[in-house]
């Protein structure tokens, strides 16, 4: 008989473990903790958790409050394809209600519920969520490779001719925010302080919040001018759809969408590159072209998701998930990176998962990422450019030197330093290519004539004259062999 699944309604007030036992250190029941010493490798502990659970296992987030972790690939997608059990609503989860949620706890910007389409339900979600899938759905997407591929050049010319740069800082954080800026409709936004805003909000460092009001105020302005005067952009097709969101409501769809993508994306490009730079065979595969850019992003988005877990989805009634019992106001983790892991779905991780777009990276169900062709086009362009403008790249340091910045929601690498030989820069309105023309002819001229006199033609040289043929000098009679004076005798010669 085997016992009843843990619920995570209350904690346990068993007492711990004594000191020196092997469980010291867990939380209350005995559960993980995914914050502190224990959460230091969480793709370990994952892993542990599903050794131990199966696919849907107890944890405990920051001051212990009780948590379901979603671990297997088809549990993560029923939990987000079926609305009318989960929600993304946190003002019914439980902790929340009985006060063990404090209104300063480290989560909270995750947890809060806000009044935009991926917290929504129902009618107002369907109303949110249309305004902004019919905006996404005006965007040019080749316009938007263009500038892509313009934006890839202008960030490679600006460390190509040094010989060495640091593709997260000066590469990855950058393209993101250069596209999404031109998406939105705010181009001049776009600059070093915008990026360093939008990093540092996203950490939550000390000066998070100041960070973040310097991307509200250029979102409000925008807001503004476009309310004031549409243009044919992401933000003005988002004012003057039918739903008719406020300014308000406009703004923090603003911000949903420039965060979500702008992280997403950075860590996307980030992941890629590593991987093309840290895995011999990987790059074989993508110069022999067995590989496309397009599929090694897929790989990327199987084995390193930008997302680690997504907070969260909590339960409208008492429920089943994964041999687990689930009762009504329990709150779940969706989790990308052990879901994309099961070995149900993936029993040989080394095999390569080239056409295969059934990770869980973009979500699924009513909340599923609206944005991820975007995305997508962002990595795939800007990977093969910077590939080819500078094809001899290579890590400037050891894998293992490599350090990650790691949280429940994701997976930062910190840096990604390379080297490779000092390169020209280019026109950024050409595409890439892994050596410069060679420079032209200042006097070519093609398709025009010149209203100066072209120049007298010099005469050819007159032709040689043939020598006179000479016979060559006559030699001596061969002697004549048999047949020879055989065939003479029966002619009668």
């Amino acid at each position: 008989m085997t016992p009843e699944p843990q619920h995570l309604t209350g904690t346990d007030p068993t007492p711990g473990p004594p000191p020196g036992c092997p469980a010291h250190g867990l939380g209350p029941g005995g559960l993980h903790r995914l914050y502190g010493p224990d959460a230091e490798d969480l793709g370990d502990l994952y892993e542990r958790l599903r050794d131990q659970h199966g696919p849907v296992a107890p944890v405990l987030l920051h001051d212990d409050v009780p948590m379901w972790v979603v671990l297997g690939h088809a549990e993560n997608l029923q939990l987000v394809r079926s609305p009318s059990q989960y929600t993304r609503d946190s003002r019914i989860w439980t902790p929340l209600l009985d006060g063990e949620v404090k209104p300063d706890h480290p989560l909270m910007p995750h947890i809060a519920w806000q009044p935009i389409c991926s917290h929504a339900e129902g009618d107002e979600h369907q109303r949110l969520r249309a305004a902004v899938t019919a905006a996404m759905s005006t965007i040019d997407h080749r316009s938007v490779r263009r500038h892509i591929g313009r934006s890839t050049q202008a960030l490679v010319n600006s460390f190509c001719e040094r010989g060495r740069a640091d593709l997260v800082s000066h590469f990855a954080e950058h393209l993101p925010m250069a596209v999404m800026c031109e998406i939105l409709g705010m181009p001049e936004e776009y600059n070093d302080r915008m990026v360093q805003a939008a990093r540092d909000a996203l950490k939550g460092t000390e000066t998070a919040i100041q960070s973040h009001a310097y991307v509200m105020d250029a979102l409000s302005r925008l807001t503004t001018r476009r309310r004031a005067r549409p243009e044919d952009d992401f933000t003005s097709h988002l004012i003057t759809h039918p739903a008719g969101l406020d300014d308000d409501e406009v703004r923090e769809h603003l911000r949903l969408v420039l965060f979500a993508a702008y992280e997403a994306t950075a860590n996307l490009l980030a992941n890629a590159l590593r991987m093309v730079l840290t895995e011999p065979g990987f790059r074989a595969q993508l110069n022999g072209g067995q590989m496309t850019v397009p599929e090694a992003i897929e790989q990327s988005l199987w084995d390193e998701p930008p997302f680690s877990t997504v907070l969260g989805y909590y339960a409208k009634q008492d429920t089943e998930l994964g041999g687990q019992r689930i009762r009504k106001g329990d709150g779940l983790l969706f989790a990308p990176a052990p879901g994309n892991l099961d070995p149900r779905v993936r029993p040989d991780l080394s095999a390569g998962m080239q056409g295969n777009r059934s990770h869980l990276a973009f979500g699924g169900g009513p909340h599923e990422c609206p944005g991820q062709d975007i995305g997508r086009a962002i990595a795939d362009v800007g990977v093969d450019a910077l590939l080819t403008r500078l094809p001899d790249i290579g890590l400037d340091c050891a894998e293992d030197d490599l350090q990650w910045r790691a949280s429940i929601a994701s997976r930062h690498l910190v840096a990604l330093p390379v080297r490779f030989e000092p390169k020209p820069q280019q026109d950024v309105d050409l595409p890439p290519r892994a050596m410069p023309l060679p420079q032209q002819r200042a006097d070519w001229q093609v398709g025009t004539l010149s209203s100066a006199p072209a120049p007298a033609a010099e005469p050819l040289p007159a032709p040689r004259p043939a020598p006179d043929f000479v016979p060559a000098p006559a030699g001596p009679d061969r002697p004549k062999g048999v047949w020879q004076r055989l065939l003479h005798w029966w002619r009668g010669e």
